[in-house]
């Protein structure tokens, strides 16, 4: 299951500007492995919005990008 949500976090860094910042600011405060723990990193931020989803029982809106 690790496996698939990092491929969903590597997804979802692409097409969420938030997420993308996130792992830019990651990336660049790594010391070794910087692509590996920086998405690690995303995605269990995306875990916690998806257990957050999950509770509210709401579905993803994209935010708005203006």
């Amino acid at each position: 299951m690790r496996y698939y949500l990092i491929q969903a976090a590597d997804r979802v860094r692409h097409h969420i500007p938030a997420y993308q910042q996130f792992y830019a600011d990651k990336y660049r405060t790594a010391r070794t492995h910087k692509h590996k723990r920086a998405l690690v990193l995303t995605a269990r931020k995306l875990v916690r919005l998806i257990v957050a989803l999950l509770k509210s029982q709401q579905e993803f809106r994209m935010p708005d990008p203006n």
